[in-house]
């Protein structure tokens, strides 16, 4: 004769969901710690997974051959090592840079600010960048209509612009640019052309800018003569190293800086900026994660929470099935497995909240996100750990009662 009380593992999952079945609210808001908890892990990691993403790209987009020179002393994350902050690269430098430095193949001086740009009855604010020519091929800035301003132009300090793809919506609409006078700070300038869209890089919207000849930025709008950074082409990207040790040399020159002074101005590569935009976007990652983590915890000790309680009102219960023959590794199961049937229905549910919160934020919000199949993995798994962990505790007190007493109880 079978023994009526022992459970099969496919019996033990209906009989997990009949319970569930049987207190739906409690059941949902028992996941809810999961749900989020996943939901969550998932979403972060998509994050920063989609901003190493875009930081990888920037760098194949831009080439990883570029130096960038700016005033002031080195910082190391954010705070500055020493004082300097004044602008103090001037036409000297680049003039020196360019023919004492045979690794740099071209030199981009450039200097920004904020602007109020106006065009008829529109308003818009953004960022004003004063530049050469040359910008449009070391930076891989191309116009998708119209051109980029001359070198005669520059020098005839014209007010020309090249306008982002984001300022000529704000401003233009369906309107065609190129041709038409827009006011930047109250100047008339033409707009000659309009850059092909780059979207957002780290912090920074690559769209919403404008670019002017930087004689006409430093003599009309700033109304100063040194420049905000130097942007600099290494022909040979192997000669990275090489070519900073020479622009560093004549710097220190140009700059009469004696020996052992510290440099008034930093030099970075452009996979030393890459590799501190990712580096900062895993530090957030992991710390958003570590939240999403706790989440999971918190829904792990809300599931043995409610398993306790179940233990509880189903002691009569157990009583009865240990009477029937049930061994206690059975109703030890029966009870594990409903812990782990909560965790892995929260983990499910988890997941498409969070593939479905990356997919929201990168449709609609405009974010870097990046959906990766192991962190989908990790989490599903995670969250069946949880059941397991905090449902052992109340599976073993459920088989730990004694069979007389489980009989008895009212």
């Amino acid at each position: 004769m079978a023994n009526r009380g022992n459970i099969s593992v496919g019996e033990g999952v209906n009989v997990a969901f009949a319970a569930l079945r049987a207190n739906k609210m409690r059941s949902g808001l028992t996941m809810l710690g999961i749900i989020i908890g996943v939901g969550a892990m998932i979403t972060m990691v998509a994050m920063g997974s989609g901003a190493r993403k875009a930081v990888q790209d920037r760098i194949q987009a831009l080439g990883a051959g570029l130096l960038f020179v700016r005033p002031g002393a080195a910082q190391q994350g954010f705070v500055r090592m020493a004082a300097g902050s004044v602008e103090n690269l001037d036409e000297d430098d680049v003039e020196a840079i360019r023919t004492e430095c045979p690794s740099v193949t071209a030199v981009i001086p450039e200097a920004s600010g904020s602007a109020q740009v106006k065009f008829e009855s529109k308003n818009w604010n953004t960022r004003v960048t004063g530049t050469v020519p040359d910008y449009e091929w070391v930076r891989n800035a191309a116009t998708s209509n119209g051109s980029y301003f001359t070198n005669a132009e520059n020098q005839r300090r014209e007010r020309v612009c090249v306008i982002g793809s984001e300022v000529a919506t704000n401003l233009f609409d369906d309107i065609e640019p190129v041709g038409k006078t827009i006011r930047i700070n109250g100047m008339s300038f033409e707009v000659k052309g309009v850059l092909k869209s780059k979207g957002v890089s780290g912090w920074m919207n690559q769209d919403d800018i404008i670019l002017v000849p930087i004689e006409t930025a430093l003599h009309r709008l700033f109304g100063r003569e040194t420049f905000g950074s130097l942007t600099l082409k290494v022909g040979d990207e192997t000669q990275i190293d090489r070519a900073i040790i020479e622009v560093e040399s004549v710097l220190r020159r140009t700059h009469k800086l004696a020996v052992g002074t510290e440099n008034d101005f930093n030099i970075r590569s452009m996979s030393d900026v890459g590799a501190a935009q990712a580096e900062t976007a895993e530090t957030f990652t992991m710390l958003l994660a570590s939240i999403a983590l706790v989440s999971l915890i918190v829904g792990g000790i809300g599931i043995m929470n409610i398993m306790l309680v179940s233990v509880t009102e189903r002691t009569r219960e157990i009583g009865v099935r240990m009477a029937l023959g049930a061994r206690r590794r059975d109703i030890m199961l029966q009870f594990l497995m409903e812990s782990v049937t909560l965790s892995i229905l929260g983990g499910v549910v988890g997941i498409a909240a969070g593939v479905g919160a990356a997919v929201v934020m990168s449709q609609f919000y405009g974010w870097n996100t990046l959906i990766v199949p192991e962190a989908i993995f990790i989490s599903f798994g995670f969250a069946g750990l949880v059941g397991i962990f905090f449902g052992l505790y109340p599976a073993r007190k459920a088989a730990s009662l004694d069979p007389i007493d489980a009989l008895r109880y009212e």
